[in-house]
């Protein structure tokens, strides 16, 4: 009865104990997540900035190009064709 008492007991404890562990170190890493983040973004206001003056009326588009090469009739293929 003691025994089973004792550990229960530890067991509640090593539990309280590693909930307020996993907190603490939950909140360690937000603040570091968030310490970071601002220093990237600190960092990077210069960036920013020129970017957006180069921008036709301050906005940025975004975009992606793909080059296509055009094949007529009687030229020859490459022996190995481009690999992407």
């Amino acid at each position: 009865m003691l025994r089973s008492l004792l550990a229960l007991l530890a067991g509640t404890i090593l539990l309280v104990v590693g909930f307020i562990f996993s907190v603490v170190v939950l909140a360690i890493v937000a603040v570091l997540g968030l310490a970071l983040w601002g220093y990237l973004w600190w960092k990077t206001r210069k960036l920013r900035r020129a970017l957006q003056q180069q921008a036709p009326d301050g906005q940025l588009i975004d975009g992606e190009a793909v080059v296509v090469e055009e094949w007529h009739e009687g030229t020859t293929l490459p022996r190995e064709l481009p690999r992407q």
